[in-house]
C-alpha cells in the first residue's frame, strides 16, 4: 500500500534493499517533508509536505507511531543501559528522535489551518484535534504520556529521552488541543454570556501585546549597588553641573541640554521658581530675558503619547467593597454590617462618592461563580446533588494529571533551571544537551 501510494503521487520509491535503510529512518521522514529531490520550488515541496502529512494521516501512521513510541517508554533495556553510561549522546536516543520528529511534523502541520485546505483536511483536523484531547490512549490523553516522559527523565529513569524535542511535542499537542489565547478569548465571552454576566471590557492579550516591554524589579543588593554607583557619579559630577545650570540662567538656554521637552511641559512652574531661586535677588532687574526656545529637533507627531494608568479597565471584586464598607463602618460608626453592601447612613460624603466608584467598576468573574455554585452543593449535597462538568479537552487533561501534578511541576520546573545558562551548576544530573552530543564527544 505504500508503494502503491508513493508511485500513484509521482514519488520515486526507494527500495529498502538498494540502500540498505530503514523504513523509518528514510522513506517516512522524506515522505512528510515533500521530497525536496522530486520537487522544483520550495512552494512545491511545501505543498507535497502538507499533502503527504494529511495523507499518512489518513493511512493510520500516527497511531502506528504511538504504539512505537510506548515501546520505547518501557523498553526497560534500554533505559537501564542509559542510566549505567557515563555520558549520554545522540546515538543513544535515534529511534525517539525519529518517532517524534515525525509526529511534531504531523501535529504542526495538521494544526495550522490554511486558506486553500480541501474539506476532507478540515475533517481530519477536526478528527485529529478530538483525537488527541480525549483519552484514546491507553485511557488517557496523548500530552499525559509525553508528561510521563518528562518526569521519567527528571527523575533519572530515562536520561536518554530527547527532552526538547519531548518539550516541543507537549507544547504543540497543548496548543493544538487546548487553543491557543485567541480561543481562550472566545471561550471566556461565550461562558459569560452563558451565565448571564456583563462582557468583558477589553482583551487583554490585546493589551499586554500592545505594552512596551519592562525589565523585571531588581533584587535588593542590585538597587544597593546601583546607589552607591549614583552617590559616586554624584560626588564627581554635581558641583560642574550646578554650576553650568547657574550660569545658563544668565546666558542663552542650551538646546542641547535637555532634548526631552515633557518634564518641561508638566512642571513649568517649578522650572521658574527654580531658576529665580538660585538668581541674585538684587539682580533680576539686571537679568535679561532668555530668548524664546529653539523649535524641537523632532517633529511633535513622531513622539508616542502614552496614557497615564492602567492601560487596561479596573476591576473590582464584591469582597473588595465589602471591606473597604466594613473598615469605614467601623472607623466612622463603630460597628459592621456584614455583607450590605448598600446601606450607607453615617457615612460621610467622600466614602459615598468611593463606594460609588467601586461599583462602576465591579467585575464578576466566572470563577467567582464556579466558587459560589460550589459552596453551595457542598451545604446541600442530598437537594442540589452533584456539579455536572463538561468533558472537554482541559477538563480530561486536569483529571488525567491531578494524581501527579505535583511531580509534572516539580519536573518542569527542574528543566527550566538546568537550562537557564547563569544557574547550571557543574554537579547538576541533568542533561538536557544529552540529544546534540555527537558520540564521540566525551
Amino acid at each position: 500500500n505504500f508503494e502503491e501510494d508513493f508511485r500513484s503521487h509521482g514519488v520515486t520509491v526507494v527500495t529498502l534493499e538498494e540502500k540498505k535503510l530503514h523504513l523509518d529512518q528514510f522513506l517516512c521522514p522524506t515522505f512528510l517533508l515533500g521530497v525536496f529531490d522530486e520537487c522544483d520550488t520550495e512552494v512545491d515541496v511545501l505543498h507535497w509536505s502538507r499533502h503527504n502529512i494529511f495523507l499518512l494521516y489518513d493511512m493510520g501512521l500516527f497511531t502506528a507511531l504511538l504504539e512505537l513510541l510506548s515501546m520505547e517508554i518501557d523498553n526497560s533495556q534500554a533505559c537501564s543501559s542509559a542510566v549505567r553510561k557515563p555520558a549520554i549522546s545522540l546515538a543513544d536516543s535515534t529511534e525517539l528522535r525519529v518517532l517524534l520528529s515525525i509526529m511534531y511534523l504531523m501535529v504542526e502541520t495538521v494544526r495550522v489551518q490554511t486558506e486553500d485546505d480541501r474539506p476532507e483536511w478540515r475533517e481530519a483536523r477536526e478528527a485529529f484535534k478530538n483525537e488527541l484531547g480525549s483519552p484514546l490512549y491507553n485511557g488517557e490523553p496523548f500530552a499525559l504520556l509525553l508528561f510521563t516522559m518528562v518526569t521519567k527523565f527528571c527523575s533519572m529513569n530515562a536520561p536518554h529521552f530527547p527532552m526538547k524535542k519531548v518539550l516541543l511535542l507537549l507544547w504543540k499537542t497543548i496548543l493544538f488541543t487546548l487553543g491557543g489565547f485567541e480561543e481562550l478569548q472566545e471561550m471566556k465571552v461565550r461562558g459569560r454570556e452563558r451565565l448571564c454576566l456583563t462582557p468583558l471590557p477589553e482583551d487583554s492579550i490585546k493589551v499586554v501585546r500592545a505594552m512596551r516591554a519592562a525589565s523585571p524589579p531588581a533584587s535588593a543588593m542590585e538597587l544597593i549597588e546601583q546607589q552607591q554607583q549614583q552617590q559616586k557619579r554624584g560626588r564627581r559630577s554635581r558641583r560642574p553641573l550646578v554650576k553650568q545650570d547657574s550660569l545658563d540662567t544668565y546666558n542663552e538656554r542650551d538646546p542641547f541640554k535637555n532634548d526631552d521637552a515633557r518634564d518641561e511641559e508638566e512642571d513649568p512652574e517649578d522650572t521658574d521658581s527654580g531658576i529665580e531661586g538660585e538668581v541674585d535677588p538684587l539682580d533680576r532687574d539686571v537679568i535679561i530675558q532668555p530668548p524664546p526656545p529653539p523649535p524641537p529637533l523632532r517633529p511633535p507627531t513622531e513622539r508616542v503619547n502614552f496614557p497615564k494608568g492602567l492601560p487596561w479597565a479596573p476591576k473590582v471584586r464584591e469582597k473588595d467593597i465589602e471591606h473597604f464598607l466594613e473598615t469605614s463602618r467601623n472607623k466612622f460608626i463603630g460597628f459592621t454590617l456584614g455583607n450590605d453592601t448598600e446601606t450607607l447612613v453615617g457615612l460621610p460624603r467622600p466614602i459615598h462618592e468611593s463606594v460609588k466608584t467601586l461599583k462602576l467598576h465591579k467585575y464578576v468573574s466566572i470563577a467567582e461563580v464556579q466558587i459560589k455554585k460550589e459552596e453551595e452543593l457542598q451545604q446541600c449535597p442530598l437537594s442540589l446533588g452533584e456539579e455536572e462538568v463538561e468533558e472537554t479537552p482541559a477538563e480530561i487533561l486536569y483529571v488525567g494529571m491531578l494524581p501527579n501534578l505535583s511531580q509534572y511541576v516539580i519536573a518542569l520546573l527542574k528543566l527550566l533551571l538546568a537550562a537557564a545558562p547563569t544557574s547550571k551548576a557543574k554537579t547538576d544530573s541533568i542533561n538536557i544537551l544529552a540529544d546534540v552530543l555527537p558520540e564521540e564527544m566525551p
